[in-house]
């Protein structure tokens, strides 16, 4: 079965800073139980499985849940798409040379994400990236704030840590590295 998940960079800044400038962003992490990583209090960035709706949709529904935070889908930017938008691929057989001793025929259809075990599985994961300017008290109102739902098991505590320190804070997810690092290469390229 094809597991879809988001991953959702959430970069906020207080609106007491220069605008655009990136003096002062913070990133609004989860710490909760991942079992499967032997961990009770696992950082990472916020994610969800798409379900029925849009990445978008998907997206902004699992970021008011996790974190309390209203988004809007509009809001959201696709890193990976606009990261693998002209991406160049080395030269390689086509699925009909490749298959032409079988008679069938094969087409590659990579998805504009993360893949992060392509090796094993085919998960992979868009990476989302949402800013937002805000009152530096509303940074500190989400700083331990207990989120999740209950319902579901849920027990998720918000951490906020400076973008600069996201490569040690979330060091651990593999998702926010690569999350942080389009985000600084799209930067480079003045794409966000």
């Amino acid at each position: 079965m094809l597991m879809i998940y988001l991953q959702y960079q959430l970069v906020l800044q207080p609106d007491d800073v220069p605008q655009n400038t990136e003096t002062d962003k913070h990133v609004l992490l989860t710490v909760q139980p991942r079992i499967a990583a032997g961990s009770l209090a696992l950082t990472e960035l916020p994610a969800g499985m798409l379900d029925d709706d849009t990445f978008s949709g998907t997206a902004a529904k699992e970021i008011s849940e996790e974190t309390g935070l209203q988004v809007s889908e509009s809001e959201l930017i696709n890193m990976s798409e606009l990261a693998t938008a002209n991406a160049t691929t080395p030269p390689r057989l086509t699925s009909q040379q490749h298959n032409s001793q079988h008679g069938e025929r094969v087409v590659e259809k990579l998805q504009k994400a993360m893949y992060p075990s392509p090796g094993a599985c085919d998960e992979f994961i868009p990476l989302f990236l949402y800013q937002k300017r805000v009152p530096r008290s509303q940074l500190d109102e989400w700083r331990g704030k207990l989120t999740g739902l209950r319902e579901e098991g849920e027990k998720i505590t918000i951490k906020l840590a400076k973008l600069e320190d996201l490569w040690k804070e979330g060091g651990q997810d593999a998702k926010a590295l690569a999350a942080l690092a389009l985000y600084n290469g799209l930067r480079k390229e003045e794409k966000i």
